[in-house]
């Protein structure tokens, strides 16, 4: 006579057991390989374009006193969360500066519907062109680092622009050093003003 096994038999239990097993693992692996990748330092499609700020600083923690053309204190924490992005001249900006300046009101623009949650600021003597300093006018806000706590960010080199994206609670996250890709940081835009 055959013996048939029923369900609740040991070998089939241990069968169960063993394909719930394999189900979890099937689940569970790519969770293991992701956190292995991270622990070992890689991590896909996360490296931006710019250097990151370490040690990190927060500038509203520092009391970092920016001082507007118009007189007005700058206010790093706005009243909706927008992000700022700094715009530091090395000495004489001129027509490549202005380029500059130019390319990154136009990646503003293309940040469609969340272009208001990017605001450009400009730290530094404007162009000595009249017609230039016109033309940034509406893009960018005009303003000095009163305490010159922003110097190592500041290009030395004339006609150059160095670049720091700052959090809207004030965290500085990366810097654009002079000679930064312009397109790169365009990117790097899109995927954190959202």
């Amino acid at each position: 006579m055959n013996e048939t096994r029923s369900p609740s038999s040991p070998h089939s239990r241990k069968r169960s057991r063993l394909y719930l097993v394999l189900i979890a693992l099937v689940f569970a692996a790519p969770m293991l390989v992701a956190g292995l990748l991270t622990l070992a330092g890689w991590q896909p499609g996360t490296k931006g374009n710019g250097e990151p700020i370490v040690p990190q600083r927060n500038f509203v923690a520092e009391k970092l006193d920016v001082q507007l053309a118009d007189g007005h204190p700058y206010a790093w924490r706005d009243s909706k969360p927008r992000m700022t992005l700094v715009a530091l001249p090395g000495p004489d900006c001129a027509a490549r500066c202005f380029d500059l300046l130019t390319g990154l009101a136009k990646a503003r623009v293309m940040l469609n519907r969340n272009q208001g949650r990017l605001r450009l600021l400009y730290l530094g003597a404007p162009p000595a062109d009249p017609q230039r300093r016109e033309a940034m006018q509406p893009f960018w806000l005009l303003g000095k680092d009163v305490g010159d706590k922003l110097a190592t960010f500041r290009p030395s080199a004339p006609d150059s622009l160095g670049v720091v994206l700052v959090e809207s609670n004030g965290t500085a996250l990366s810097y654009y050093p002079a000679g930064f890709d312009g397109p790169g940081l365009a990117r790097d835009l899109q995927k954190v003003v959202k």
